[in-house]
């Protein structure tokens, strides 16, 4: 073989491995409840997820790359969450993650994110902390696309003291970071109002007996039951009032739409108010188009999702972070960051269209303009009338 032919050889050898690193796929890790209480929220969340990487790698990817996921169940627990975001980070080598449901899971987890500079998209965790954890840090790689507690909790009081003329109303909360930092939201809220909530009960997951709390709420005269917690508890708060015969409006947070608080809670959840960033309605063509596919997809029963916010919201969460490795020319975390801070084309999603979602001091794509009040009637979330 003569120094030609293996200059040749060599030539090829060399073309065709930086093909194959060319061709690598770009690995987003996705984390999660996809088990327990939680997991409607995060099974929606991950098949909403898939179907924007099904439709994006349908048209060649991002950058000539393919997306690829890799799944996590951080089963709501804080210890397994930051167990999951060791391994995405150190073992996967992910280049971005997407998911976190639970506020405590998000808190314990993504600062490991933010260390290795590694942007982080929670796309349905709502305590109004989680984006501001590292706000104080030259760079923040903490991005969110589902409504903060700050605005729902604005719009729940908005609801029940000023549209509804209430002067005495209950909080029931659970005894998560959750549940205990939408608490202090609403609190924060009534006062802006000038009104104390004649009684605040706190309560465990997998509690199945609020009588306690209620008759405490019952006897202090509430007008309304304002709620944080998640889908099976929520609908013991139903179901008990619905024993002690007591009717009042019960208004919370956007858990209030989870798939297991309105089987569970049966004709006892008609009624119940909670804002939405997304309910599964096919009002524009973008949004007939998603449910049509995520139902034809995962084949939900009845054709229900799970919990249509956080489909809605993970699918959006993907096109978003898409969108930014296109602008920023690759996968490096702090280019990505910066691309996501200033994102120069608009985004299509289901939620909304995103024009500059996010800059360098506000990491919060959803605005309080643009949720809306949903309404359980017949086992379904509605537009609120």
């Amino acid at each position: 073989m003569n120094i030609k032919t293996k200059s040749l050889i060599a030539t090829a050898l060399l073309g065709w491995s930086l093909a194959g690193i060319a061709a690598e796929p770009i690995k987003i890790g996705v984390t999660g409840p996809f088990t327990g209480g939680s997991a409607p929220m995060g099974v929606s969340m991950r098949d909403g997820v898939k179907l924007a990487v099904t439709e994006i790698n349908a048209q060649g990817g991002v950058l000539g790359r393919k997306i690829e996921l890799v799944e996590r169940d951080d089963e709501a627990k804080n210890e397994r969450g930051v167990q999951v975001a060791q391994e995405l980070i150190n073992k996967e080598k992910v280049v971005a993650t997407v998911g976190f449901i639970n506020t405590g899971v998000a808190l314990a987890s993504q600062r490991f994110y933010q260390e290795a500079k590694i942007p982080v998209i929670n796309n349905v965790a709502t305590g109004t902390v989680i984006t501001k954890q590292f706000a104080d840090q030259p760079e923040n790689y903490v991005f969110r696309t589902s409504a903060n507690d700050a605005i729902q909790s604005s719009m729940i009081v908005e609801e029940a003291i000023t549209k509804r003329k209430m002067k005495k109303v209950a909080i029931l909360a659970d005894s998560t970071n959750y549940g205990q930092l939408g608490r202090e939201d609403l609190e924060k809220a009534l006062d802006k109002k000038g009104i104390k909530a004649v009684a605040v009960e706190k309560y465990n997951i997998k509690d199945v007996d609020m009588t306690p709390q209620l008759l405490k709420a019952k006897q202090a005269g509430a007008e309304a039951v304002l709620t944080y917690g998640i889908g099976p508890e929520l609908a013991q708060i139903a179901n008990g009032m619905e024993k002690l015969n007591w009717k009042v409006p019960m208004i919370g947070s956007w858990t209030l739409s989870m798939g297991n608080f309105i089987d569970n809670a049966g004709k006892n959840g008609d009624g119940t108010l909670m804002p939405q960033t997304f309910i599964q309605d096919p009002n524009t063509p973008k949004r007939k188009t998603f449910i049509e596919t995520y139902v034809k997809t995962y084949k939900p029963a009845g054709d229900r999702m799970p919990s249509p916010v956080s489909a809605a919201q993970g699918y959006d969460s993907i096109y978003l972070l898409a969108a930014a490795f296109k602008q920023a020319g690759g996968t490096e975390g702090p280019k990505v960051r910066a691309a996501l801070e200033n994102l120069n084309e608009k985004v299509d999603g289901v939620v909304t269209t995103y024009s500059k979602p996010f800059t360098k001091d506000d990491h919060e794509a959803i605005k309080s303009t643009i949720p809306v009040f949903g309404e359980v009637k017949g086992g379904r979330v509605v537009l609120a009338k």
